[in-house]
């Protein structure tokens, strides 16, 4: 092959060459890396091995009220909120600690009344529309004594509950105690995505 016709040829492969470049670098840049697979959506901030939950993940907001046991206190939630959009959070976990019923019907008064209210405002401490929010001010305390803000939740870790206290559970004869108080975890009645409910044979201090 005479010498200009090498060159000719090597022109013409360079100009595909060329081209083919120019069609390649057109291309999306999805198009010109190998596949690597799905992506993995980030973790949950509260659990970092945990991905976010798909809509048919079971949550604490799907199961609390379900045990008989705990309903007063499942309907408390309910009625609070900020409460019910955290059990709603699949990124936010929790330990609920719902008392029984007949601890909460035993109490020497209800769950929203505060003795210092009576003292300083006597027997119409609750009435009108101050009482009324002075009663959901008290009602979202005594919730928020039972919400502790993580799960799981081990033993003797001190963690403080939505309304400021510090406790730490205690395991005794096979059984879970909370304190401070010395409270009876009786069974842990759920444990979902984000959370667990401990069923309490007693009351939290509302602090």
């Amino acid at each position: 092959m005479k010498y200009s016709s090498v060159l000719s040829v090597l022109a013409a492969v360079s100009a595909v060459s060329a081209l083919s470049f120019l069609e390649r670098a057109q291309q999306p840049i999805m198009n010109q890396v190998p596949n690597l697979g799905p992506a993995i959506p980030p973790p949950s901030k509260d659990n970092p091995s945990q991905p976010p939950a798909d809509s048919d993940t079971v949550i604490l907001s799907d199961v609390l009220g379900r045990d008989r046991s705990i309903n007063i206190f499942a309907g408390f939630t309910r009625d609070i909120t900020s409460i019910t959009q955290r059990l709603e959070d699949s990124t936010q976990n929790t330990t609920i600690l719902a008392p029984i019923n007949s601890a909460i019907t035993a109490l020497p008064r209800k769950p929203w009344e505060d003795p210092e209210d009576y003292d300083n405002l006597g027997n119409q401490a609750y009435e009108g529309e101050e009482g009324e929010e002075r009663a959901r001010r008290n009602m979202r305390r005594f919730v928020e004594a039972h919400v502790v803000p993580v799960s799981p939740w081990k033993e003797g870790d001190k963690v403080k509950t939505l309304a400021g206290a510090e406790i730490w559970w205690e395991s005794k004869d096979k059984k879970k105690f909370i304190q401070p108080g010395n409270i009876e975890v009786s069974s842990v009645a759920s444990q979902v995505y984000n959370g667990q409910v401990w069923i309490l044979k007693g009351v939290r201090n509302y602090a």
